[in-house]
């Protein structure tokens, strides 16, 4: 884990609105979580000091970041209309679907080229992620990633 202070240091998801997922779902948000955790660049723009703790969750149709210092405390909140993930994100879940299930029948192939249009949807959504955020905080490419995933399991109802 870094220690640089510009990093979340841990990641909650509000699972208010949770009902059961599939393992292929838990997976990839145990996934994002633990790969955030070990390697993330999160700079708000305000220049409050971190590490962080980042509370994610959705409300009225947003994304809510509750950002919060190590013991809690909150630090900001910035909010994101969710309208502009959208059409992406029902992309990006047909394609996780046809790629879940490729994986159990096709040939390597046809895996190869689902995968491709997957990442390309991810890179898409998490680049979108980044440049929503950009005048709240700075991420790096990765770290919208795994955000992206995590909005993605939000999402999920």
């Amino acid at each position: 884990m870094s220690a640089s202070p510009h990093r979340i240091a841990q990641v909650t998801l509000d699972e208010k609105t949770v009902i059961r997922r599939k393992g292929d779902v838990e997976h990839e948000r145990a996934v994002a979580i633990a790969d955030l955790l070990e390697q993330n660049s999160f700079v708000p723009k305000s220049g409050a000091a971190g590490p962080f703790n980042l509370h994610l969750g959705i409300a009225e149709e947003r994304l809510v970041l509750d950002v919060r210092d190590v013991a809690d405390k909150p630090l900001e909140r910035f909010t994101l209309s969710l309208a502009p993930f959208r059409g992406l994100v029902k992309d990006y879940f047909l394609v996780c679907e046809s790629y879940f299930s490729a994986v159990k029948t096709a040939d390597p192939s046809r895996i190869e080229a689902i995968d491709m249009g997957r990442r390309s949807l991810h890179n898409e959504g998490s680049q979108l992620l980044r440049d929503r955020l950009a005048d709240e905080v700075e991420i790096d490419f990765n770290t919208a990633r795994r955000l992206f995933t995590l909005l993605c399991v939000l999402h999920i109802r």
